[in-house]
């Protein structure tokens, strides 16, 4: 199966609260994008986001430049629909953030919640990078949670790889100056808990 018809069918399969990285609200995330970007004309790109509520509540907090980005056209067809009207002003993309094209220095600010601990392959990473170097401008900042080291080991039926801080921001290099790092007790909605790592970049 490949990368793309396992994510369709986890999200054709499972309800929004049904999959292990839910929240109601990204309560880190948001507070890191608020001070990284507080202008609501900040262009925000949230990658993974499909079904997440993170676009929701940037969009109702005054976002008015917001990309949604995800592998699975179902997960974004969940998100247009409970958006309703409000998903109009919405940038949504369907592809693969290892190959899909971007526009250069087109991103104040990139998110990405429990995306990249999915890319177990060197090359994979190394691809990722590249994307967040050239879509995000010169001063831009770059927000990136993966599972923690006391995190698990799979997710999805996928192998996913931990992360510390340090760890996590050497997979970016020199380019990109560590501002904070945060580490968040996720629990699931069946009530178990998941460590995220998150690492708070400024480019350039």
């Amino acid at each position: 199966m490949t990368t793309k018809a396992h994510w369709e069918n986890v999200y054709q399969t499972r309800a929004v609260d049904e999959v292990s990285w839910y929240r109601p609200h990204l309560e880190t995330s948001l507070r890191l994008i608020e001070d990284a970007a507080p202008d609501r004309d900040s262009a925000v790109i949230d990658v993974g986001g499909g079904e997440a509520t993170l676009v929701d509540d940037l969009v109702s907090r005054g976002y008015i430049d917001v990309t949604v980005l995800d592998i699975s056209q179902a997960a974004i067809g969940v998100a247009k629909d409970r958006l309703g009207l409000a998903a109009a002003p919405v940038h949504w993309i369907t592809g693969d953030i290892t190959s899909v094209e971007l526009e250069a220095a087109r991103y104040d600010l990139w998110h990405d919640r429990a995306v990249f601990h999915f890319l177990t392959g060197a090359d994979d990473r190394a691809a990722y990078v590249r994307q967040v170097a050239r879509a995000v401008r010169l001063g831009g900042h770059v927000i990136v949670a993966t599972f923690g080291l006391d995190g698990p080991e799979k997710c999805s039926g996928l192998d996913v790889v931990r992360y510390d801080a340090e760890n996590l921001h050497g997979e970016f290099g020199p380019k990109f100056r560590l501002l904070d790092s945060v580490t968040e007790l996720h629990e699931t909605p069946w009530g178990t808990p998941q460590q995220f790592m998150y690492c708070f970049c400024r480019v350039g």
